[in-house]
């Protein structure tokens, strides 16, 4: 049995980053920790350092996943707000990502901490049940929960009509706040 090299430093970020980079899917950090042969907790401090130094990475549900914009798909956002029962959340999320939406994260109103932002990045849905999966494993409230079912998201797409179609159904659901 051999055992595999401890990669280190700067080394690994640089490692991880391409990593990343190169991945279409997120990677989670007990991947990027088994690659690199370090614990998951060396990984959220790497990933902390890469953001610091400005690398669009997000962290999703799903793993971290490095943000690059292609220039061939502009991209147009809104924020929305909306309100609903968690029992509702799936079929909200489902609704937007029918509609060809990136839902991009989820954001609250706290009355002690103020505006609290969390990721979301989900575009279809296979993501959307993963993310939901992830919520169910992991037994964690949805922020949701925290203001009454009151939440905005940022949502993007490919266009503005495809952003107004996707508000106009959620609409249809009474899921939008005006």
């Amino acid at each position: 049995m051999t055992e595999q090299k401890k990669i280190l430093g700067e080394e690994r970020r640089e490692y991880i980053l391409q990593l990343l980079k190169d991945s279409s899917v997120p990677l989670t950090g007990g991947e990027l920790s088994a690659r690199t042969n370090v614990s998951r907790q060396v990984i959220v401090g790497d990933i902390t350092l890469l953001k610091a130094r400005n690398e669009p990475i997000i962290a999703t549900s799903q793993g971290y996943l490095y943000f690059s914009q292609n220039a061939a798909t502009p991209s147009f956002e809104k924020t929305i707000a909306c309100r609903h029962t968690p029992a509702e959340t799936e079929r909200e999320l489902n609704l937007l990502v029918d509609h060809g939406v990136v839902v991009k994260d989820v954001k609250i109103e706290h009355a002690v901490y103020g505006d609290l932002t969390a990721s979301v990045m989900v575009s279809n849905r296979q993501e959307v049940k993963q993310f939901l999966e992830n919520m169910r494993n992991s037994n964690a409230a949805l922020l949701s929960e925290l203001t009454d079912g009151i939440h905005l998201h940022t949502i993007a797409a490919s266009s503005i009509d495809v952003l107004n179609k996707a508000e106009a159904a959620l609409k249809g659901e009474g899921f939008l706040i005006e």
